[in-house]
């Protein structure tokens, strides 16, 4: 597959693995659009990244849990660089709380952005990309752990590897792929956050490759799935994760 001339949409492309992603994309020769939620600032610093090295990539704000807003981020996608080839589902957060009748607000927070926006956003890709099309969403292998705290943001992430399975099957005969990276525990400002440094140092220790990931590292995942190589991957969930589970 050719990326002369494609365009990229990459969600929650700001900061940490969406970035990593949107930046690799640009230098595999895609046009990039830069989804953001509310961060202008980071989201421009994608885009001069992407621009400094000669690629092109506009940023474009859009929650993703609001359909309106969705639909909004791939015209103005479709607006800036014409037919669009690739998206890739970065958009999340990870509210850490337990199981318990007080903390459904932070559970509907998170299925609103993480599982109701990858509903929205695989929902209008599928509308919108053509044969050759390529769809990515991102999971997490947090999903086998089982972790206390963790329920709300689990739940969002294995719904999301059902939605891109089932995703696969409706497009049956169309030759748009549709496929999710679950990366393990990776060096961002999302995971870090709220973390002591011995929680750090016991999750990066769990992968037998015994550190955290990098956004590169899972970047070039996506970069697989979106190339020529991934042609043939299909209804999959990538673990990106060292081994750690």
């Amino acid at each position: 597959m050719s990326t002369s001339s494609r365009t990229a949409l990459v969600t929650g492309a700001s900061r940490g693995i969406g970035r990593a992603v949107a930046e690799r994309l640009a230098r595999d020769g895609f046009d990039v659009v830069v989804g953001y939620a509310g961060n202008a600032a980071k989201a421009e610093e994608t885009v001069a990244a992407i621009v400094d090295a000669g690629g092109r990539a506009v940023a474009v704000q859009a929650d993703v849990a609001d359909a309106g807003a969705v639909a909004a981020l791939f015209g103005r996608a479709a607006e800036a660089f014409g037919r669009l080839e690739v998206v890739v589902n970065c958009a999340g957060i990870m509210t850490m709380t337990r199981i318990e009748p007080d903390q459904v607000e932070a559970f509907d927070r998170t299925i609103a952005t993480n599982l109701r926006g990858t509903f929205l956003v695989l929902a209008e890709a599928a509308r919108r990309l053509g044969e050759g099309g390529r769809i990515v969403a991102v999971s997490s292998s947090v999903v086998a752990m089982n972790f206390p705290a963790y329920g709300p943001y689990i739940a969002s992430k294995a719904g999301t590897e059902g939605l891109v399975r089932v995703l696969a099957q409706e497009l049956r005969g169309r030759g748009i792929t549709v496929n999710a990276i679950a990366p393990g525990p990776v060096g961002t400002e999302l995971f870090l956050d709220g973390k002591s440094p011995e929680q750090v140092e016991h999750l990066a220790k769990l992968a037998p490759m015994e550190r955290l990931g990098t956004p590169e590292e899972i970047a070039a995942v996506a970069s697989f799935l979106a190339g020529a190589d991934g042609g043939w991957v299909n209804a999959q969930v990538l673990r990106a994760n060292g081994g750690y589970v």
